[in-house]
């Protein structure tokens, strides 16, 4: 299934079958990943469509300037109440498969959370985001020599694979600088029946800790088998 040339291809069962769906390290799901522009798009409210209309109000999308907030709008607009000090990004956004790094910790006891802002104590995960390499009409996809460096281990910010919830051979990029949070909702995502093996996740910890720290484990497994693989290259 794997090249010669992946981390992969060196790693005993890669991808397991678990058809218990559990929300786990290593759980392969789908959710709804925004796009990371350089410059995100501010959604500015400029006050109600009308000034008797609590429900409407007129608005612009403007690129995100740090140094120059937008101005709270003359008529407050009940469905975008304004909050000291926030700013609200648009972004677009697409459903892709994400690996499951972390499950975000314990869940908050009833008696400590009541009483605070609920988002303070919202339950999260952390995934690691899945982008499909294939140029369509559409999109550009990845330079065919790009990806060989990347399936050799070269970056510490991609990591090259192929998920068992694509068809065979179409092959995926892992965004390690785009790790990010989601809601553990459950309309916030869609489990699959695949997870990574024990193996495998110590490769994707040690991925991790790498794009964090820009050093790698000289002991890990990561550090030998990259070093055999940029060597083919």
């Amino acid at each position: 299934m794997y090249p010669d040339d992946s981390i992969q291809s060196l790693v005993k069962d890669w991808w397991l079958n678990d058809e218990t769906n559990k929300v786990c390290r290593g759980r392969l799901i789908w959710t709804i990943i925004p796009h990371v522009d350089l410059l995100p798009m501010i959604l500015v409210p400029e006050g109600r469509s009308g000034p008797t209309d609590h429900t409407k109000c007129r608005f612009t999308l403007k690129p995100l300037d740090i140094d120059n907030p937008p101005q709270t709008p003359q008529l407050p607009v009940a469905a975008l109440p304004n909050f000291p000090d926030e700013t609200r990004i648009v972004y677009r956004a697409k459903r892709r498969p994400a690996i499951i790094l972390s499950i975000g910790g314990p869940e908050i006891p009833r008696e400590i959370r009541t009483g605070g802002v609920r988002w303070q104590t919202a339950p999260t995960l952390l995934v690691v985001p899945c982008y499909g390499i294939e140029a369509s009409g559409k999109r550009g996809g990845f330079r065919e020599d790009f990806v060989s460096r990347i399936r050799r281990c070269e970056y510490p910010q991609y990591m090259w694979d192929k998920l068992p919830t694509t068809k065979s051979g179409v092959e995926s990029i892992l965004f390690f600088n785009r790790i990010q949070p989601i809601g553990k909702h459950y309309n916030s995502f869609e489990t699959t029946p695949f997870k990574l093996s024990e193996e495998a996740m110590k490769v994707v910890d040690e991925w991790a800790l790498w794009i964090l720290t820009d050093c790698l484990d000289e002991n890990g497994t990561l550090f030998g088998i990259r070093q055999g693989l940029l060597e083919i290259g």
